[in-house]
């Protein structure tokens, strides 16, 4: 009997450090999703008010985060939102809208050689000279 109450002790021992290092590990855990979670908040807060034209994106510290939610994929709910009512409380924050825009560039067009029909006198003797030039 003596060796269970023995064998015993340390078990308990054990149990209580590893519920111990399960509860840090947890708290840990909750800190970092939260972290992440701020972290989402105020990226696409930033990508909204570069939208709306803001000028230094420092203004943001003055928003109040606790009114903005995410979705279940990650995006902010009412972020176009609260950045218009931001906008209209301080507007000497935002500066024209922004100049970047969602649409595509339009496509590269290789450069094209300039018709003889479209050249002056001057440059189609100039080209014609290059042409010969370059003859074997």
């Amino acid at each position: 009997m003596p060796d269970d109450e023995v064998t015993s002790e340390p078990d308990v021992n054990l149990v209580g450090e590893l519920r111990a290092r399960a509860d840090s590990l947890e708290r840990r855990l909750a800190e970092a999703e939260q972290d992440a979670k701020s972290r989402l908040i105020l990226a696409e807060l930033k990508v909204e008010a570069v939208r709306a034209g803001i000028v230094d994106l420092d203004g943001l510290k003055l928003l109040d985060l606790k009114e903005v939610s995410l979705t279940a994929d990650g995006d902010l709910y009412n972020a176009t939102q609260l950045i218009a009512q931001f906008r209209r409380a301080k507007p000497w924050l935002f500066g024209g809208s922004s100049s970047s825009s969602p649409s595509s560039p339009p496509p590269v067009q290789p450069p094209r050689q300039k018709l003889a029909t479209e050249m002056t006198d001057v440059e189609y003797r100039a080209a014609r000279a290059a042409l010969l030039k370059n003859r074997p």
